[in-house]
């Protein structure tokens, strides 16, 4: 059975090579085994403590709009996406992120 670690970087690389950034990582208590690692391969990324393991990406979109995507740390592809208006406030962003975060979790069973 593979890490968070190790099933992390591939989804990591793929989504950067597509010209994404990786700009938070969602880790469960239970994980804490792999956090030191996962902060050391990904030192640019906040490393946030959540029911589900996670990571959080975004990047420019059409007509200066932003857009984030939430993929699950496992083998079986799984994310939400969302794009957000250039003048969104950044407090409604992050109740729009915490709204995908559940759904992630109720998806994830966690």
């Amino acid at each position: 059975m593979m890490n968070i670690v190790e099933l992390a970087q591939p989804i990591v690389a793929n989504y950067t090579k597509h010209g994404w950034t990786l700009r938070r990582v969602l880790l469960r208590p239970t994980a804490e085994d792999e956090r030191q690692q996962i902060a050391q391969t990904f030192p640019e990324s906040a490393l946030i403590n959540s029911e589900i393991d996670a990571l959080w990406f975004a990047r420019a979109s059409q007509a200066g709009r932003e857009a984030w995507e939430l993929r699950l740390i496992a083998e079986q592809p799984y994310a939400l996406f969302e794009t957000f208006e250039a003048d969104e406030s950044e407090e409604d962003r992050e109740d729009l992120r915490r709204e995908m975060e559940n759904k992630m979790r109720d998806y994830a069973g966690a």
